[in-house]
């Protein structure tokens, strides 16, 4: 029997372990989900009769139809997309350009400029709603998407620098040097060699960046206080806070509120994948 093959075998049972662990935690995570979207479609007296844990007798879309219609929930979809989707590609050109001058430019003072970043991800929101507040009412943006997309913008890229500053760091210096040699300028060694060569690291942070920004709560809550700019969780939380919902339409207002989210990461999930490979290999 060569080495390999008992190699192989004794690392069967690990493997087994490993498997199942994985398939626990995985039925651990999708039961809340399941629970959530076959409450959705129960009808009120179904529920009453059978509990959050029978299957549904019929098919019952009533609840998701009501919710729909009484928060006008396409709006507060489009205005989580658009804020989400902006922060998310602002954010990432302000990271990328920002590492760029701490991680390759190697600017004076770069240890407390990248201080400073890590300070920003420190900071609790509560800390920061007030000044945030008063900054918008100051500028006349008070209630308005733009308002929330510049905070975001500012608190997504602050981790985004400190993560890529790290990454640029130890960026190859003789594919920088051919650059040079070949004629480019600054900012064409940016955009035609950084960028492709770290688009991995760069589409993870794309996809963190957008569902982070569409989960945010507090601070849309503060900020975005019109019914025609709330996004989509702070429209969950004040109509489920006033209580005029019963437990099924309560499922279908959580069910539509994180299966977009879900989505999204079902279509990019090659992308995560590809990057954090990527950045594994590197």
């Amino acid at each position: 029997m060569s080495a390999v093959t008992v190699r192989r075998r004794r690392g069967d049972p690990v493997r087994f372990v490993v498997l199942t662990g994985l398939v626990l935690l995985a039925v651990v995570t999708l039961v809340p989900f399941l629970l959530v979207a076959v409450n959705a479609v129960k009808s009120p007296s179904d529920y009453s009769r059978n509990g959050p844990l029978g299957l549904p007798e019929s098919l019952y879309l009533r609840g998701i139809v009501d919710f729909w219609v009484r928060v006008d929930f396409a709006e507060k979809l489009m205005n989580s997309a658009v804020i989400a989707g902006a922060v998310a590609v602002l954010a990432v050109l302000v990271s990328i350009s920002a590492a760029y001058a701490l991680g390759i430019g190697r600017v004076h003072g770069r240890l407390w400029i990248i201080g400073v970043f890590l300070l920003a991800n420190l900071m609790p929101q509560e800390a920061l709603v007030y000044p945030l507040y008063y900054m918008a009412k100051k500028v006349d943006l008070y209630d308005t998407r733009l308002a929330v997309i510049i905070i975001f913008t500012a608190v997504q890229s602050a981790f985004g620098t400190y993560l890529l500053s790290s990454v640029l760091s130890r960026f190859p210096r003789e594919i920088l040097d051919a650059a040079r040699i070949d004629g480019a300028s600054r900012w064409q060694t940016l955009w035609r060699v950084v960028v492709p060569i770290s688009w991995p690291t760069l589409s993870v942070l794309l996809v963190f960046f957008f569902i982070w920004t569409w989960n945010e709560f507090f601070i849309p809550l503060v900020m975005l206080v019109s019914n025609d700019n709330q996004t989509v969780p702070v429209a969950l939380g004040v109509l489920q806070g006033q209580r005029l919902m019963d437990a099924t339409t309560q499922s279908a207002s959580a069910l539509l509120g994180i299966l977009p989210a879900v989505v999204f990461f079902i279509l990019f999930q090659r992308t995560l994948t590809r990057g954090i490979a990527a950045g594994a290999v590197k």
